[in-house]
Order: structure tokens, then C-alpha cells, then sequence
């Protein structure tokens, strides 16, 4: 298939990280299913061409392996998208260091760790694309989130910084933001009044988004040849970051 890619994408095995292997994998896509089980989707099956490693975005060599792997076996790596995340909360002046800890190594840490294994692999394919996924917290002052707050502002500058560096390479990256998704993590959560009434009032479009479409998003970005692209921040929120 001529417009076949090889994608690896950690946290897939649920949530957005799922989403993104189906629709992804639906188009012909050579899929690298990174998660800290080693395993594809849990919550649903999927039809296509899965390679499976373990990958905790904590420990520098199992990244390292995992995307080693991949380019072994399929040949190339032409994608990464780094979508593993972690969301502790807490009052900032209770929050222990360990868990704020935790929190920057697996949502900045890693992927920076994933973006720099993967650019060798990149380099030798004449090129690129990273994607990662953000949040639109990187500009927001959500309290009792002062952790990913700071992972997901740090992910939005390590794409510029990295953008810039590597153009020459021909790597592009993007920073994708979305706000509220419905997933299976999160659902029980969503189903509550004083949530859905939050939406109806802060969200300009009325609902939040869904896998389907931050998970359609991506793969647009990775069908299409778009050179200029790189660096950005693209906010998927229904508009709330901008409603006053």
C-alpha cells in the first residue's frame, strides 16, 4: 500500500490511545501498539496489523526497546504519537513530590525520551511526523492540577523546541490539544448532573469530544503531506479555552 505507515503510538491499549490504533489501523496503517502491558486495544477489537510491546514511559530502556522493535520489525518507523499520560490531582500545598514526580515523568519526561529514540529512525526514512497529544490545561490555571498543568504546557514547548531543531531533518511535529473526552475512563464521571450542566455552560458547542473525533484528527494529520505544519498547538475543545 503505497500510503502505508508505520505508527507507534504509546498508551494504546485504552482510552484516546485505543481510538487512535482503530482509526488508524482501519486505514491500512502498520500499527505499534506501546503500552505498559505490552498489549493492543483491551476495550474493543481491532482489525489490521497490531505489533505489540511493553512500554512504561518511566524506564528509559523499555521506550528505547519498544521503538527499537518496531523499526525492526516492520521495517521503518514513519510516525510517533506520543499519547501515554498520567492525571493525579490534588490541593497544590498537599500534593507529595513523589506523585508531582510521576506525574512530569510520564507526561513529559517520557515522550521527550520517545521523540529522541525515535528521530534516528525518522532521519533514516527521509522524515517524519511526531504528534503529540496535549491538553488544553497547558494554558489554563485548573487548580488541583499543577502537575499536568506544568507536563502538558512543557509538552506543548518541547513540540516547538523540537519543531525548530529538527526541520532540517524533515520531522514536523504537532501538538494536539484536546479538552474534555468522553472515554471509557472517564465515564461515570461525565454521567454526573453538575458535570453535564458544566458543559452545557462552558462549552460553546454543548458537548465534549469524542475519541472518534480527536482519533479522525490525527489521522488527517498524518494522511496529509502538510511541510509548513510543524510546531503548532491545535485545540480540539468545543471552544471552551476561548469562551469569556
Amino acid at each position: 500500500m503505497a500510503d502505508q505507515k508505520v505508527i507507534a503510538i504509546t498508551g494504546a491499549s485504552r482510552g484516546i490511545g485505543s481510538g487512535l490504533v482503530a482509526e488508524l489501523a482501519s486505514r491500512g496503517h502498520i500499527i505499534g501498539c506501546l503500552s505498559r502491558k505490552g498489549a493492543g486495544p483491551e476495550d474493543h477489537e481491532v482489525a489490521g496489523t497490531l505489533l505489540n510491546f511493553p512500554c512504561d514511559m518511566e524506564d528509559e530502556d523499555q521506550i528505547a526497546a519498544a521503538l527499537n522493535g518496531l523499526a525492526e520489525q516492520a521495517g521503518r518507523i514513519d510516525v510517533l504519537i506520543n499519547n501515554a499520560g498520567l492525571h493525579l490531582e490534588g490541593p497544590s500545598a498537599e500534593v507529595p513530590t513523589a506523585d508531582f514526580e510521576k506525574v512530569i515523568a510520564t507526561n513529559i519526561t517520557g515522550p521527550f525520551i520517545a521523540c529522541r529514540q525515535v528521530y534516528p529512525h525518522l532521519v533514516a526514512q527521509g522524515g517524519g511526523l511526531i504528534i503529540n497529544i496535549g491538553s488544553f490545561f497547558d494554558r489554563l490555571g485548573a487548580k488541583r492540577n499543577a502537575a499536568y498543568n506544568c507536563s502538558k504546557a512543557a509538552i506543548a514547548s518541547l513540540t516547538k523546541t523540537l519543531a525548530v531543531e529538527w526541520a532540517r531533518d524533515k520531522i514536523r511535529l504537532v501538538n494536539l490539544a484536546p479538552g474534555f473526552v468522553a472515554t471509557d475512563l472517564n465515564a461515570d464521571y461525565m454521567a454526573q448532573d453538575s458535570f453535564k450542566e458544566f458543559v452545557r455552560r462552558r462549552i460553546p458547542t454543548g458537548a465534549v469530544a469524542s475519541v472518534d473525533e480527536v482519533a479522525r484528527l490525527v489521522a488527517m494529520l498524518v494522511a496529509e503531506d502538510l511541510p509548513s505544519l510543524t510546531g503548532e498547538t491545535i485545540v480540539i475543545d468545543g471552544g471552551q479555552s476561548i469562551n469569556q
